[in-house]
């Protein structure tokens, strides 16, 4: 029995519905935590604290995929994965960025404090504390294949995730955030985006080839010969 596409594309829409309700359901707790700050407008402590930019996340999900519809009605009939794909590189990366760049209590004060040691800091890191790491680049590591077929491959995933931690790490250190710029953060981050790259394999963009063309090879008289 052959699925239709359309059908394959209700059954993933309502399967993601489901994970979000899921997901919501689980950490409903810290969102109500968030909620009364962020609906009495005071923004700067609701996008100040985790549970602030996870509200906000979640609340503005509706807009993401209305941007996502824009896209894809602008451009040819079939560009809803490319705008999907953009829309959730973005989307899913910014609110993870912003967490981990949220300045501590000492920031500013306490100098930058680096740990280069891999594996030492899993230990006190919990298993909350491994699985955000892992989810910080995950959504660029799962679309970037999608939308850039240079980047169908898990191994340049893998290098993109790590660049980027690299960057965020040294950020961190740079401004004096008061967090450590740890090289575990580093590895759980590219390990994210590589796992989350293999989830999304099925529905890489394939690389362009150029198109074939015939290669004539000249005779001794001067003229054109068999086609290779």
């Amino acid at each position: 029995m052959k699925v239709s596409s359309s059908t394959r594309v209700r059954v993933v829409v309502g399967l993601g519905v489901l994970a979000l309700a899921g997901l919501v359901y689980v950490v409903r707790g810290p969102l109500f935590m968030a909620a009364p700050m962020c609906l009495a407008g005071r923004w700067n402590g609701c996008l100040s604290t985790e549970n602030g930019v996870v509200l906000m996340t979640f609340a503005g999900i509706p807009v993401a995929v209305l941007v996502a519809w824009v896209l894809a009605r602008r451009r040819r009939p079939a560009a809803w994965r490319m705008s999907l794909a953009e829309v959730g590189m973005v989307y899913g990366t910014i609110p993870w960025v912003w967490m981990t760049l949220m300045p501590g209590s000492g920031a500013g004060v306490v100098p930058g404090r680096v740990s280069l040691v891999p594996l030492r800091d899993l230990v006190t890191m919990g298993p909350l504390g491994i699985g955000g790491n892992l989810l910080v680049f995950a959504a660029l590591g799962f679309f970037a294949p999608i939308r850039f077929a240079a980047m169908a491959s898990v191994p340049r995933v893998l290098a993109l995730g790590a660049v980027c931690s690299v960057l965020v790490e040294t950020a961190q250190y740079a401004f004096q955030l008061d967090r450590v710029s740890s090289v575990d953060d580093v590895l759980l981050n590219a390990v994210g985006a590589a796992l989350a790259a293999m989830a999304s394999r099925r529905w890489w963009r394939e690389p362009t080839r150029p198109p074939w063309r015939p290669e004539l090879v000249p005779t001794a008289a001067g003229g054109h010969g068999e086609i290779r």
